[in-house]
């Protein structure tokens, strides 16, 4: 499926949050004057534990308000269900698009999205482990300014990627060779030993390489999401395929699996 990059110009993109090509809602923005010497309201997360709305007796506004409390304490923006504010001025050159699969907010300013910072790799496969998937994230926004830094993080990505597959996660050249033996596809290991020889020949997976150059984080980031491919993706889709059969169908094909 073609890839749809973020764009102003564009009503459907690949979402930076979940990476559906999915089409997106644009916003204006407005902005309301808050009083003078009022901050802004930031709840952090230890202020959140400290929250009580116990004085709150309707559960269903308490509910409501502790929603909205924890939603804001991520520091992500949102939207308010149901608003109860009036008109606002317009903010002119700030927008906001919304991802119709996932629901979740891109904050622009211009023409340039701020939020999610993007970095300059491709996005990571949308089966990527959360854990994984932050690694990758912050290799990429730092790609420009070190590749030997998101070098680096995309080799822990790597390693800790092994592990998740059920490998010990220490080496990652032994891991991947278990992993081809195990059906991963063996162009793999030869797209690792390419990037092994070129600028990881003593260097353990999250240490700096002064070797490491733009072309071996690019090939690092290519491997990760293939590796994901290969064995998250793949597997996935012929589960679901499998598991959308009528029942008769699934019998048959155990039955004739059994033979």
């Amino acid at each position: 499926m073609k890839y749809v990059s973020p764009s102003v110009k564009e009503t459907a993109f690949n979402c930076p949050h979940c990476g559906a090509l999915a089409r997106q809602s644009w916003y204006s923005t407005h902005a309301d004057a808050m009083e003078k010497d009022t901050l802004p309201d930031i709840i952090a997360a230890e202020k959140l534990e400290e929250l009580s709305l116990d004085h709150i007796e309707e559960a269903e506004v308490r509910g409501s308000l502790k929603k909205w409390a924890e939603r804001k304490a991520t520091g992500r923006p949102f939207f308010e269900e149901h608003s109860t504010y009036g008109e606002r001025d317009h903010l002119n050159n700030v927008w906001i698009s919304r991802c119709f699969n996932c629901s979740e907010v891109a904050l622009w300013i211009c023409d340039q999205m701020i939020y999610p910072r993007s970095g300059e790799a491709s996005p990571a496969n949308p089966d990527t482990p959360d854990d994984i998937r932050r690694d990758y994230d912050e290799a990429s926004t730092i790609l420009d300014l070190s590749a030997r830094g998101a070098a680096a993080l995309i080799r822990l990505g790597i390693q800790k990627l092994c592990k998740h597959l059920g490998q010990p996660g220490k080496s990652i050249n032994d891991d991947i060779m278990v992993l081809v033996a195990g059906g991963l596809d063996p162009r793999i290991q030869k797209a690792l030993d390419v990037v092994r020889v070129v600028g990881n020949n003593a260097v353990h997976p999250g240490q700096i390489d002064l070797k490491d150059d733009r072309a071996t984080a690019e090939s690092l980031f290519r491997l990760l999401n293939l590796i994901v491919e290969k064995m998250i993706s793949e597997p996935k889709y012929v589960d679901e395929v499998y598991a959308a059969l009528p029942e008769e169908a699934r019998k048959a094909i155990e039955k004739g699996d059994g033979k």
